[in-house]
């Protein structure tokens, strides 16, 4: 069982710095109003003061817990654009126009591209899906692709997950009399040159969802779009039946996850629904994939967010960019599309393990830089966005990582929590200073010339105090509640499982066990700390710190064998031989008694 509502100190358990540099705090609780929502609700007090927390009030309860489309589903022409863009692509069905989907090689655009291509062919009309080649084109839409659409015999073309930015691009598409609707997310300063621009994250955009990844906005322009057809009566005078659009939550749902959106209001929707459809594996390249990945459903975001997306990724990374929608939409010859994907995975973690011995040397002289910068020749850029991740996850500190070819480099950068990368990056680019480059708060992509580097590195400089202001409060770790060996069991798993789907903005609660002892420490697999804690009354508990042996969190837990310990983690069950047990994840830990 849980211990008792506690009281907030200035550090729990006196951990003003952790194995990892962090130090800790009980959040704080209002016992009295989770109670009050335990009674109204009729809920478990330890789920009303996880909710409470949330700020879940009694109202929201359900909307919060059992999460449906029918109640949270927004009005899609709430978006700015969203009926331009429906009359657009309704006139071209009606006229039977070529239309055209031009997507971004990641999981949210492949996902986006396969959701419209599924859509049209269901209508009888097919849509051409163009995905760039990473290393010659580049990110988003180019003059010279569109214009090939149009040769094609496209007069509509819809950008999936990109565009937003493609200013010159796109007035290339309009001069040549190309109608273009961009369906994106990331935030811009200005709209495109485009017949619409449906963007929540546009100015101007007062449809209060900022929250939607490519997909989701996709999804509720399909939801626009079948509902004019239905409305002006097309499919009854087609003999077309209407798409049933539920049967493709499964993409929203991975796309979501992958691109680490809030899950808050309908994404907590599109998450919940989406991981029951994928776990049908009615998709055969989510069923292939889960065959070579050993994935046994039901799906968790787990699954999509390090088993699914990163094989659908790696063809945008290290292989055919393509690869991903095909893969999605594939209805004969997924498994020989798995297996290329799998492979490209692979292919991808060498490559990628080669650049993050090169960056953590360089990373070491960098160590006083509250931003930190770092490239390399021949770097290859469909890893650079996992070796900021994995430097931002190191150091706590917003990361750069580029890679140049020649003159010219690529890179991607990963943030802290309230330190916004991308208006950095669009600045930057506003002053000349990179040739392009935008994102989200969180992550972004820039390009830039060598000659630029060092210009580029002052920039950033300037901004250092409001990133170390970020970084500070990203090293402190808010616990949610405080557990036991012994009382680490399914059934708690479970009540606390009800709070999922978690990830950004839904964060899984963070349990402490104080004063435990690491029964057993010892590496396993790659670079992963396996653990045994055991509390003063004997139960044990199976624990595991992912990533850290060579990092001061799992040099920390090895050189504690025998010890006693605080630790921090997420309580995960699973099936193992037909049952099911419980496993700590460890996030951190520091030495009990000092």
């Amino acid at each position: 069982m849980l211990a008792e509502a506690f009281a907030p100190l200035p550090h729990a358990f006196r951990v003003a710095t952790s194995f990892s540099g962090r130090n800790w705090r009980l959040r704080e609780r209002n016992a009295g109003a989770a109670q009050i929502l335990s009674r109204t609700a009729n809920l478990p007090l330890l789920l009303c003061e996880l909710l409470h927390a949330r700020g879940v009030g009694a109202g929201d309860v359900d909307d919060f817990l059992y999460p449906t489309l029918k109640r949270l589903l927004p009005e899609p022409l709430l978006l700015s654009d969203m009926h331009k863009a429906v009359e657009r692509a309704k006139a071209a069905i009606e006229r039977g126009e070529k239309i055209a989907v031009f997507g971004d090689y990641d999981v949210d655009g492949s996902c986006a591209s396969a959701l419209l291509c599924e859509f049209f062919t269901a209508l009888g009309q097919p849509a051409s899906v163009y995905i760039p080649d990473r290393m010659t084109e580049g990110y988003g839409p180019n003059g010279p692709a569109l214009l090939k659409l149009k040769d094609e015999g496209a007069s509509v073309v819809i950008t999936a997950d990109c565009g937003a930015a493609a200013t010159a691009a796109l007035r290339v598409a309009r001069d040549a009399g190309l109608d273009v609707i961009v369906l994106d997310h990331h935030a811009v300063e200005m709209s495109p040159p485009a017949l619409a621009h449906v963007n929540p994250n546009q100015p101007g955009d007062s449809s209060g969802l900022k929250h939607l990844c490519a997909t989701g906005v996709t999804f509720l322009f399909l939801v626009a779009l079948n509902r004019s057809l239905r409305a002006s009566g097309w499919y009854v005078a087609n003999g077309f039946a209407e798409p049933d659009l539920r049967e493709h939550i499964d993409l929203v749902a991975l796309a979501t996850v992958c691109d680490v959106m809030p899950l808050v209001g309908v994404n907590r929707a599109f998450v919940r629904m989406g991981l029951a459809r994928l776990s049908t594996l009615a998709r055969p390249g989510f069923a292939a994939l889960a065959q070579i990945a050993n994935v046994t459903p039901p799906c968790t975001p787990h699954h999509l967010g390090f088993v699914f997306g990163p094989r659908i990724n790696a063809g945008g990374r290290v292989g055919r960019c393509s690869l991903g929608v095909e893969l999605l939409i594939a209805k004969t010859g997924a498994e020989a599309l798995a297996q290329s994907l799998d492979l490209h995975n692979r292919e991808r973690r060498a490559i990628e393990s080669t650049i993050m011995d090169e960056a953590m040397a360089l990373a070491a002289v960098q160590l006083d830089s509250p931003i930190l910068l770092l490239d390399g020749d021949g770097w290859h850029s469909g890893v650079v966005g996992i070796i900021a991740g994995r430097l931002r996850e190191r150091f706590n500190k917003p990361a750069f990582a580029i890679g140049f070819e020649g003159e010219i480099g690529r890179g991607s950068a990963r943030s802290v929590p309230g330190f916004d990368l991308g208006a950095v990056v669009r600045a930057a680019c506003a002053k000349g200073i990179l040739d392009g480059g935008g994102g989200h708060a969180m992550a972004a992509g820039v390009s830039l010339r060598r000659e630029k580097l060092e210009e580029f590195r002052a920039f950033l400089a300037a901004h250092g105090t409001a990133a170390e202001t970020h970084c500070a409060a990203a090293k402190v770790i808010s616990i949610d509640a405080l557990a036991s060996c012994a009382g680490s069991t399914v059934s708690l798993t479970d009540e606390i499982g009800r709070l999922g789907p978690f990830g950004a903005g839904n964060a899984e609660p963070l349990l402490a066990l104080p004063d435990v002892r690491v029964a057993f420490a010892d590496v396993v697999g790659r670079d992963h700390v396996k653990l045994q804690l055991q509390g003063d009354d004997g139960a044990r508990l199976e624990a595991i710190a992912f990533r850290s042996a060579s990092a001061p969190l799992g040099q920390g837990l090895l050189a504690s064998r025998g010890k006693p310990v605080h630790v921090a983690g997420y309580l995960r069950a699973d099936e193992w031989n037909g049952r099911r047990r419980v496993q700590l994840r460890v996030e951190d830990a520091a030495a009990a008694g000092v």
